[in-house]
């Protein structure tokens, strides 16, 4: 008989035989492969979750190494498409496990067909409209997912359950306003405050997914650099604009923009007004004649001595070397012309 893997994980009284095998029947939603991401797909392949799918929009770069334990200077140099990246790594570390990537951008589009097949979703984007349009999504379809968010040295994070309990909405009902939160440009994060965060979220999927519901629903803020803990209690809201009066805003893209000024990044996406599917070979034909194009993998590198701009086959592309959100659609519009 072959050595059982999951025999340490087994033998807790929270899982057993039992357990494992809803693991291995259960499927999860990365949304997000950053710093948190990365930690959430080691654990849950690791831990034998039977089908994991990666959503991310970016490109990997140097600077991510220092908290994005998935990735390495291979992948930094080539500028792997993260979840081309994470994928190769997360098959190599359990291959017995179904394993999704998708390297394209969230919106209200298409995150519908994303939530509805899994039974958790796990929250690794690095800005609240994601989050807001996420929570629409799982509250429509009464999908869990599991808030976090890590700046600095703190982090907070809390599993939402529609139909039982408070969404983000009742925790937070509107979004900062630009300026007004401080993001990891500004602040900076310490990658033991991602590990500590994402383990937490995790480990409340694992919870979810093995039948064991959260007692209560509540944010935990953690600070690890100073030792601080605290929980707090977060009621449901009947006015919240999304559980309670079941308002999309997000969903409905009513408050969603189409630049996107990357976390951590010099560079601004940029997504079409309308879903396309881009014609690679016809779009490489033409941009030759303006500058540079190099094609591989999931995208297309187009440069220009002005900047750089990595696009997708969904039509979006990420401009780099500047957070002007301006320029970038212009520059956008100037050689895509959607």
């Amino acid at each position: 008989m072959s050595e059982n893997r999951y025999a340490r994980q087994q033998i807790l009284p929270e899982f057993g035989p039992e357990g494992q095998q809803r693991l291995a029947d259960s499927s999860v939603l990365i949304l997000g492969y950053g710093a948190l991401g990365c930690v959430h797909g080691e654990l849950l392949a690791r831990a034998g979750v039977g089908r994991i799918r990666i959503v991310d929009r970016d490109l990997v770069e140097l600077t991510n190494l220092q908290r994005q334990i998935a990735f390495d200077e291979h992948d930094a140099n080539s500028q792997t498409p993260k979840a081309e990246a994470a994928a190769r790594r997360l098959r190599a570390i359990n291959s017995s496990i179904v394993i999704e990537a998708e390297a394209i951008d969230v919106t209200p589009r298409n995150i519908e067909a994303f939530i509805r097949d899994v039974d958790v979703v796990l929250d690794a984007t690095d800005n609240f409209e994601t989050r807001y349009l996420l929570n629409d999504a799982c509250v429509k379809f009464e999908k869990p997912w599991i808030y976090g968010g890590v700046i600095g040295t703190e982090g907070v994070t809390m599993a939402i359950l529609p139909g039982t309990g408070p969404c983000l909405r009742c925790l937070m009902p509107d979004a900062p306003t630009a300026g007004s939160f401080p993001t990891c440009d500004t602040s900076g994060v310490l990658n033991a405050a991602v590990a500590i965060i994402a383990s937490w979220q995790a480990a409340a999927a694992l919870r979810l997914l093995v039948g064991s519901m959260p007692p209560q629903q509540r944010l935990v803020s953690i600070d690890c650099w100073n030792g601080l803990f605290n929980s707090f209690a977060v009621n449901k809201e009947d006015g919240c604009p999304c559980c309670g009066l079941r308002n999309f805003e997000f969903l409905e893209a009513k408050r969603t923009a189409w630049t996107t000024v990357l976390c951590g990044r010099n560079a601004v996406q940029v997504s079409p007004p309308q879903a396309v599917n881009l014609d690679f070979t016809a779009l490489t034909e033409r941009l030759q004649q303006a500058g540079r194009v190099l094609r591989g993998g999931l995208l297309l590198r187009f440069q220009t001595t002005e900047t750089e701009m990595a696009i997708f086959p969904d039509g979006r592309a990420i401009i780099m070397g500047t957070t002007d959100e301006a320029k970038a659609r212009g520059f956008y519009a100037k050689y895509l012309g959607i």
